[in-house]
């Protein structure tokens, strides 16, 4: 090979490398003054002033279904809020117990590292339609997970604007919404952090799934180079930005 098509070479294959790089997602995560009453609406203040992600990439073959997904979330000295709409159809809610597998059902999912540093661990919130969540610690992707007990899960408030079990499932256009309040207390029983401050990033991703419904689909926030669905990977988090 002469140098020139050595050269040739080597500059296609890492302007290839680069074109298939992630780029990773940023969010702003809204300071508020004064606690939010999570079963105020997605248009009720403050939500109403504060700007939406979107859950629009896809793992896998390219679902028929895939439903506009977005979050919002906000925080203050002790708390951080959550709140999902999604605009659904083929909805089914069949688990009503805590750590049962929600990701089964119509679910949104919420997996955060307190930090920069997604080797310190992370948490995975993953909550059903109705309100139901899995809400574990890992260590390690799928390796060391510890549950969120439940006296701890009792602190986080939620509301979801479906009831808890749904089946049959429904086929028609539904829009549903779930929101809760995580305070940082129960996140520091099982991960020390410092409360964020105003330039202070966390590492996360969003999902919207729903395995075990007609019409099954693993959608992300910032997007994932993995050959099948995954969400347990940490590598492709987003940031949030305090």
């Amino acid at each position: 090979m002469n140098r020139t098509l050595y050269l040739f070479t080597i500059v296609f294959l890492m302007q290839l490398a680069c074109s298939n790089k992630v780029e990773k997602m940023r969010y702003k995560v809204t300071k508020i003054s004064n606690p939010i009453n999570i079963a105020d609406d997605w248009d009720a203040a403050p939500w109403n002033e504060i700007d939406p992600l979107l859950v629009s990439n896809f793992m896998g073959e390219k679902p028929t279904h895939s439903p506009k997904t977005q979050a919002k979330l906000a925080y203050d000295d002790s708390t951080i809020y959550v709140i999902f709409k999604v605009e659904d159809q083929y909805v089914k809610s069949v688990h009503d117990k805590n750590q049962d597998p929600v990701f089964k059902d119509s679910c949104v999912e919420f997996f955060f590292t307190p930090g920069k540093d997604v080797k310190a661990g992370y948490f995975n919130l993953e909550m059903n339609c109705g309100g139901t969540m899995l809400f574990h610690h890992q260590l390690i992707p799928r390796e060391g997970s510890v549950k969120i007990s439940e006296k701890d899960i009792e602190q986080i408030k939620v509301v979801s604007s479906l009831p808890k079990i749904i089946d049959p499932e429904i086929d028609k256009k539904t829009t549903w919404l779930v929101s809760y309040s995580i305070p940082f207390s129960v996140l520091n029983n099982y991960h020390k952090l410092a409360k964020p401050q105003t330039g202070t990033i966390w590492r996360a991703n969003f999902y919207k799934c729903a395995d075990d419904t007609s019409h099954p689909h693993w959608l992300t926030w910032s997007p994932i180079d993995f050959p099948t669905p995954n969400f347990h990977v940490p590598e492709y988090f987003g940031e949030l930005e305090f």
